[in-house]
């Protein structure tokens, strides 16, 4: 059974080792009724990471700071190769997604407030929000304040375990009620315009495996896409993600079919292709850990190879998301308190503890972090520490971290 709140533990369990399939690649487009997704890759909504910020760091990672193996002499000749086949040259992040926002907590919310869930800017495009509840009416007047907002995509959340949402019958919970959802798809889709999708996982336990019968009923209701995150409920974030499933979805439907579960490196990226037949990869865990991963799978498209990040990329990486953190709190403070970003200092630190695995003496940096009082003081440890000559230019040992070793709680990552 899985631990009392779902935590995520640091690592996968068991992680399958893949090899890049000889043939197969993440393809370059995925069409969502009328949006284009280039490439084919979706940053997964999660709780307490997928906002503005971090969304618009992934969409516009930095790029490597040295060639490592991708079989061109320079950065110039390398982004023109990725350009020629994917869009994005340099995030290779295809469709970002929101945080999961309450659908009943969304409607009555005044105006303001909802500025700090469904705040997005036009670089971000194309984005999607995700909604979770289990009122079809309510989902359905959310979905059209979503639409409204600008928002290209608006999903449904049946995957979420966590028990204060599955509580509600929310994420996960409606799993159990078939036609509760198929209400819910009618209700939302009559109520919008814009494309449709729903997020799921295979069923409440391996005794209710309905994941097959809710893909065909979203194609029936007219959602346009289906994504999978191929695991129980009850199974949480243990054990091994199970493909087979998200092939037995692609078999099943027509629409498209989004594959999500254990992919941490390109290699598992394409491997879910080549497995599955999907027609894209969403991508979570690894995200907050490697932020380079759809830079990666987009690099591997384009050449063959990818790139490991130096510690002067993480360096570069970790400034830049702080200095985005900290610019947006300057722009929030004319707002509302209730429309303001969350405490900057307490994200530094948390997403610190992600970003500096894998780097020489992170240890010693992330406890400098954790007794730093205010954001700024944050960003003047990080600069202190990546400008000692022990640090800067060392090389980066990843073989224990790369799989992002990580301390997930279940209100950092409930809809992963």
């Amino acid at each position: 059974m899985p631990r009392r709140g779902f935590t995520v533990k640091k690592d996968w369990d068991n992680p399958r080792e893949h090899e890049m399939p000889a043939e197969a690649r993440v393809p370059a487009e995925l069409r969502i009724g009328p949006v284009a997704v280039r490439p084919a890759t979706v940053l997964a909504p999660m709780a307490g990471v997928t906002d503005t910020v971090f969304r618009r760091f992934i969409r516009h990672a930095s790029l490597f700071s040295t060639d490592q193996g991708s079989g061109f002499k320079d950065q110039e000749s390398e982004m023109a190769a990725v350009e020629a086949t994917v869009t994005n040259q340099q995030s290779g992040c295809g469709l970002l997604m929101t945080e999961f926002t309450s659908a009943d907590g969304l409607s009555r919310m005044r105006e303001s407030k909802r500025r700090r869930y469904l705040t997005f800017y036009d670089d971000e495009h194309p984005i999607g929000a995700q909604l979770f509840g289990s009122n079809p009416q309510t989902l359905a007047d959310a979905a059209r304040i979503v639409e409204d907002t600008g928002f290209d995509t608006v999903d449904l959340n049946l995957g979420c375990p966590a028990k204060r949402v599955v509580g509600c019958n929310g994420g996960s919970g409606l799993l159990r009620d078939l036609p509760r959802i198929a209400e819910i798809f009618r209700t939302v889709r009559s109520a919008v315009t814009i494309p449709f999708t729903v997020k799921f996982r295979l069923g409440w336990n391996d005794a209710q495996i309905v994941c097959i019968e809710l893909a065909r009923l979203a194609e029936a209701e007219g959602l346009n896409a289906v994504a999978l995150h191929a695991r129980t409920r009850e199974q949480a974030y243990t054990g091994q993600a199970r493909w087979e499933w998200i092939a037995a979805i692609k078999q099943a439907v027509n629409i498209p079919v989004i594959g999500n579960g254990d992919i941490r490196t390109p290699e598992d990226a394409v491997a879910m292709i080549s497995q599955t037949g999907c027609d894209a990869v969403m991508i979570g865990r690894a995200a907050p850990a490697n932020p380079w991963i759809f830079r990666q799978i987009a690099q591997y498209t384009a050449t063959g190879a990818y790139e490991q990040p130096t510690v002067e990329d993480r360096y570069r990486m970790i400034r830049a998301y702080f200095q985005m953190l900290l610019d947006e709190q300057e722009a929030c403070k004319e707002l509302p308190r209730d429309a303001r970003i969350g405490e900057t200092a307490g994200k530094m630190k948390q997403f610190a503890s992600w970003f500096t695995h894998g780097v020489p003496g992170g240890a010693k940096l992330r406890a400098s972090i954790y007794h730093a009082k205010s954001g700024q003081a944050v960003l003047e440890q990080v600069d202190a520490f990546f400008t000692t000559p022990q640090t800067a230019g060392a090389p980066v040992d990843d073989s224990a971290d790369n799989l992002s070793p990580l301390a997930f709680s279940s209100a950092a990552l409930a809809c992963d």
